[in-house]
């Protein structure tokens, strides 16, 4: 997984009388959990705008003048009326200890459900996964290019021995949907089925040597 590294400065003041100055100094307070005991920094709102703003996923080494704490994001306050970032907590990971995260899915292909008509429906846009760092993935891929007309997609579908989903197996990752328009797949092989069937016929019956 793409990492992405936050430079912040270690906090010793966490009052509220602190923390307002340093929201007015564009600066967003932030806590790490998850070692020995809390750690508390502040850095500058810019420097979240690739973490935050983002529908992938990283990553954050967090850097307070050279101590670096690898982590990942795990709540996010917004202004409820500018939409400013209040506070950012996270949540430290070590390499050999499984970590959950919420994991983005992209599909792969064009189905053939939609290529007939049909109308592809996003059910699941992010999957909780389990895993050492080294093996938490920047996305999960959905190979939708065999799906027909009323198709469904599990989670059984994109397992894999490297992580592990969070998720029961009836899951739903995607539907193709029929709409007004569709032309059906079955519609479309009965129909080729009954003019080959139709053709093979007229040929046996024109090949066919007269009775005396």
């Amino acid at each position: 997984m793409k990492s992405i590294t936050i430079k912040g400065s270690q906090r010793e003041s966490v009052g509220k009388k602190a923390t307002k100055a340093l929201r007015n100094a564009g600066m967003v307070p932030c806590v790490v959990y998850g070692g020995d005991e809390p750690i508390s920094f502040s850095a500058e709102e810019i420097a979240f705008k690739n973490l935050v703003y983002t529908p992938d996923v990283h990553t954050v080494v967090v850097n307070l003048g050279g101590n670096k704490i690898t982590a990942i994001l795990q709540d996010i306050q917004f202004h409820p009326v500018t939409d400013r970032i209040l506070h950012i907590d996270f949540y430290q990971i070590f390499d050999d200890k499984e970590v959950t995260m919420e994991i983005p899915v992209r599909t792969k292909g064009n189905a053939r459900g939609v290529r007939s008509g049909g109308t592809l429906r996003i059910v699941t846009r992010k999957l909780r996964v389990k895993a050492l760092p080294e093996n938490l993935p920047d996305f999960i891929e959905a190979d939708i290019t065999e799906m027909r007309i009323g198709s469904k997609m599990y989670i059984t579908a994109i397992k894999t021995d490297k992580y592990k989903i969070m998720h029961t197996d009836n899951t739903v990752i995607c539907q193709v949907r029929t709409s007004r328009t569709a032309i059906t797949e079955i519609e479309e092989e009965t129909e080729e089925g009954a003019e080959t069937a139709a053709a093979e016929g007229a040929e046996e019956t024109a090949e066919a040597p007269a009775e005396a």
